[in-house]
């Protein structure tokens, strides 16, 4: 597997890639513990990846649980320097309603306890990484050239408010979050976009509305919602990965 490989992180409806044709898999050991499953490594239409589903094969890792720190190390020690990490979210502005594809350019931090850095200050040191643009922007250029070359419609910006879970957000939560400035809301985009940058890695976001934020519509939000818009806006979230793996 060559430095060039592209690395994803699935999210939830992103489990595995139906086109990636597997080489191998690899169980890994990080100094942070092992990552969520086995790495897959691969050839997505004749193109190299390596793939790690963020919540285990099985789903079966809320977003609280989840090592990033091991992920992304694992990542980078088979040679990826890309990672796209997918993400399922709640639309808050209007062009991320159920359906919509972005590529946020900022995002806020709300999540607490979780493992958020390799500099631990002692042998490591302790390190500053400068985080005002926190998604590479090479990356995220490509996966907007890719989705444009597809005629793809993908809303090109927007920040990411990242929450704790695993519970969704009340209505309160969500009118906070817009008044911070959020477009959209999900449980994953941290620390995962600050590890990526602690470990040199171009690290940027493909996310995918799977319903409107608390409060944002009449009525609850339900899994069936959210799980339908899952299975119909992945298939271009697929086509998307595919094209800048190509590139």
């Amino acid at each position: 597997m060559t430095a060039r490989a592209l690395g994803i992180i699935g999210g939830s409806g992103l489990g595995r890639l139906t086109a990636l044709e597997i080489e191998h898999q690899q169980q890994v050991e990080t100094p942070y513990g092992n990552p969520s499953a086995p790495l897959t490594f691969g050839r997505l239409y004749g193109n190299p990846l390596v793939f790690v589903p963020r919540h285990g094969a099985e789903h079966k890792i809320p977003p609280h649980r989840i090592n990033y720190r091991a992920n992304l190390w694992a990542l980078r020690d088979a040679g990826v320097e890309r990672v796209v990490g997918m993400a399922a979210v709640g639309g808050i502005a209007l062009p991320l309603a159920p359906g919509a594809l972005a590529i946020p350019d900022q995002i806020i931090d709300y999540t607490w306890g979780r493992e958020h850095t390799l500099f631990e200050g002692d042998q490591s040191g302790v390190s500053h990484i400068d985080f005002s643009a926190p998604y590479c922007e090479a990356l995220r250029q490509a996966l907007l050239a890719a989705a444009t070359g597809i005629e793809i419609a993908i809303h090109a910006g927007g920040t990411y408010g990242a929450t704790q879970g695993p519970r969704l957000e009340s209505s309160a939560e969500i009118a906070r979050l817009e008044r911070d400035g959020c477009d959209m809301v999900g449980m994953t985009g941290m620390p995962e976009a600050s590890l990526a940058r602690e470990l040199g890695l171009c690290y940027a976001s493909l996310a995918l509305s799977v319903n409107w934020a608390a409060g944002k519509t009449d009525g609850p939000i339900t899994m069936a919602e959210i799980e339908h818009n899952l299975e119909h806006g992945m298939a271009r979230a697929h086509q998307v990965l595919s094209a800048v793996a190509a590139a």
